[in-house]
């Protein structure tokens, strides 16, 4: 069965999908959306040196998402804001990759499939390291729920209760630069914070609890990515943007239902 690349793409995407929608709402509840985007872009570096050092781009990709993350989260409230460090961070590791890239022989072609994704691409060993790294995820995020969400909440509430807000952020940032490095494969560096975030957007009006959010997020993704791939297949288009392209087709679709549903109230 997984010898058919449509089945593993379909494979991988959905594991993309359920790792996506439960992190996803924790980026949106603690407005991190930046923070991810320059998580991604950090990640090129780290495939950029891998692939210099000819070793496996996950480990490299996963490495540098950890390393930006774990210095904007010390260096933030010194002498800059976080915001500051981010656009320092995550434009400037995005463009030593890049340049890092171009001095390398044979990797211009492959270029896009980083920055975009080339999920048609994924092999047997890539499905078992996106499967991997997305039950790790989930296994953190099932693990610290309870702190991860008080902390979120509020930090003061998450001291009272016996938690440390500082260390379920680093679980916060591991979980992130996981996610980042396995989803290189399907939509690319550039497009995961669009799957982190979209899904859970449209969710965050049509569910009554956190939980409810996470299930609806997780819906969309896992919808997102069939009809993606379906579509890019139908209309020879690139799937990781078209799985996007999805994804916002049915966030609009989800907040147009929720305007009428209020209009009608």
């Amino acid at each position: 069965m997984l010898d058919d690349f449509m089945v593993r793409a379909f494979l991988a995407g959905l594991g993309l999908a359920l790792v996506s929608a439960p992190l996803g709402c924790f980026v949106v509840w603690r407005r991190m959306a930046y923070f991810g985007d320059a998580t991604a872009h950090a990640a090129m570096l780290g495939v950029a040196l891998s692939l210099a050092i000819e070793t496996d781009v996950f480990f490299g990709a996963l490495i540098f998402a950890i390393i930006m993350a774990w210095l904007t989260t010390q260096l933030s409230g010194r002498n800059y804001a976080m915001d500051t460090l981010l656009g320092v961070f995550s434009h400037s590791f995005l463009a030593v990759g890049l340049v890092i890239v171009s001095f390398i022989s044979g990797v211009r072609i492959d270029l896009m499939a980083y920055l975009f994704g080339d999920i048609l691409a994924v092999s047997k060993s890539d499905l078992g390291v996106i499967w991997v790294g997305t039950l790790v995820v989930l296994g953190l995020i099932i693990w610290r729920w309870k702190p991860l969400f008080l902390t979120t909440l509020n930090e003061e509430l998450s001291y009272a209760s016996g938690f440390n807000p500082k260390r379920e952020q680093l679980f916060l940032t591991i979980a992130l630069g996981i996610t980042v490095a396995v989803s290189i494969k399907v939509v690319g560096v550039l497009l995961i914070t669009a799957m982190l975030i979209i899904p859970a957007a449209s969710a965050r009006n049509m569910a009554r609890d956190p939980e409810m959010m996470v299930l609806i997020a997780g819906f969309v993704s896992c919808v997102s990515v069939i009809l993606g791939l379906r579509s890019s297949y139908i209309f020879d288009t690139p799937p990781g943007p078209t799985i996007v392209c999805v994804a916002l087709a049915i966030f609009i679709v989800l907040n147009l239902i929720n305007t009428l549903r209020r209009l009608k109230l």
